[in-house]
């Protein structure tokens, strides 16, 4: 670790250039905003505690690609991290408390004397630090207290995983301050979801924590759902000539939970009626050769969702072939298969109940228009709501990015990179 004031000089004169660039995949005005933000997250480390000596950690977020609602049936995701990231400055401590001061919000210290989960601190960042910190220690981890300052902009309620990231990034600390950096990224993704599972109480797969954790294009199987098949896919996207846009629609999602619950629910209901828990367990064939009977028994929205979610699995499947033969053209046309398939099939881009507001269908609708035969675009993560996703050529970016600043507002639009390295020690 180095001294706050000479990681501040090192950084200011460009001494770690190449490795923001290699992170960020930023141009010279996109380095020049890293090197200003680092600067300014030391400066706060430096207020709080002095000129201690630190290092400093990143965890990224992340877009889902393909896999739209196949992790909850123990299906097929294709997912990747982005250059947002959240980012902390750290030192260790003496005692067995975890400090996280953050920008945007409190965070109450943690001690490490006490890990079993706290019912008070449900919902809140408190029980995320405890959770991964005593998952660590079951595993037979070291752990132990440290300082953080942080920040993050990786955009919270758009879908990219904030909360992931947060998780992430804890456990990234506590690998290589403790355990010289040798916890498996996978790993940490587990724990990080153990965490928001069993400590902040919400339900939720592996997916996020998997592609802030390990970083670049991933394929998860959750075929079996306890030992999931996490590959990295060896493909720079940057060398594509294609951008990753992510629009806010700025739907609102009060009233929603009926609707995204709905969805596991009624997959379900297809397989208990086939003799399965979820549908990753079900024979397709079989699936198709029971559709009259199922159709009767369950309706035609459960049916469909299902045919979405069969269809999705080997859609993953021809991605990663796409991806491992660098065929950007079959992974555009992929992506626009899956994003038709969720539009016809899952139906999750707008509410039934609500026909009139449909901000995520206007946004696909007029992705169609500017990007046909030039690009893809589909729903982002749970849908009917909140963002879609783009694949955009560079010399169509700008005109796709107005387009949809003009149409939901200043800020909506981000124009993203695939970053290729998931949580990490950027600096020490």
């Amino acid at each position: 670790m180095k001294k706050i004031s000479v990681l501040k000089n090192e950084i200011l004169n460009g001494m770690h250039d190449e490795r923001l660039r290699e992170i960020y995949l930023c141009d010279e005005a996109g380095l020049a905003d890293q090197k200003q933000r680092y600067v300014q997250l030391l400066d706060r480390y430096e207020t709080l505690y002095g000129d201690e000596e630190a290092a400093i950690y990143s965890a990224p977020g992340r877009s889902e690609v393909s896999g739209n609602h196949t992790d909850h049936q123990f299906g097929k995701v294709l997912a990747a991290s982005i250059n947002l990231d959240a980012i902390a400055v750290v030192s260790k401590r003496d005692d067995d408390v975890i400090q996280v001061h953050s920008s945007g919000f409190e965070i109450a210290p943690v001690d490490l004397k006490v890990l079993a989960v706290q019912p008070n601190e449900a919902g809140r960042s408190e029980s995320l630090i405890r959770g991964v910190a005593a998952r660590l220690k079951a595993l037979n981890y070291q752990i132990g207290g440290f300082n953080a300052v942080m920040t993050s902009n990786v955009l919270s309620g758009s879908g990219l995983s904030s909360s992931a990231a947060f998780e992430v990034l804890m456990g990234t600390i506590l690998s290589y301050l403790y355990n010289e950096g040798a916890i498996d990224p996978v790993l940490i993704a587990q724990t990080a979801q153990y965490a928001e599972n069993n400590y902040f109480m919400k339900p939720c797969g592996l997916m996020d924590q998997c592609a802030c954790s390990v970083g670049g294009f991933i394929a998860i199987d959750f075929f079996d759902n306890q030992h999931p098949i996490v590959e990295k896919l060896d493909f720079d996207f940057s060398k594509t000539g294609y951008n990753l846009c992510i629009t806010d629609t700025r739907g609102d999602h009060a009233n929603l939970t009926d609707e995204y619950a709905a969805v596991p629910a009624e997959m379900k209901a297809v397989a208990k009626a086939m003799g399965q828990e979820v549908l990753s367990q079900c024979s397709e064939d079989e699936f198709y050769a029971a559709l009259p009977e199922l159709r009767k028994q369950l309706g035609d929205r459960p049916i469909l969702r299902a045919i979405h979610l069969f269809a999705e699995n080997k859609r993953v499947d021809e991605l990663k072939k796409a991806l491992h033969a660098g065929d950007i053209n079959a992974f555009i046309d992929l992506i626009k298969a899956s994003g038709r398939s969720s539009a016809m099939y899952l139906q999750n881009i707008y509410a039934n109940f609500e026909a009139n507001n449909q901000p995520v269908s206007v946004a696909l609708a007029v992705s169609d228009h500017l990007l046909e035969g030039k690009g893809a675009w589909r729903v982002h993560g749970g849908g009917f709501a909140g963002t879609i996703q783009a694949f955009v050529k560079n010399e169509d970016v700008e005109t796709y990015y107005n387009a949809m600043e003009h149409l939901f507002g200043e800020g909506s639009c981000y124009i993203l990179k695939v970053r290729n390295i998931g949580g990490c020690q950027v600096l020490d």
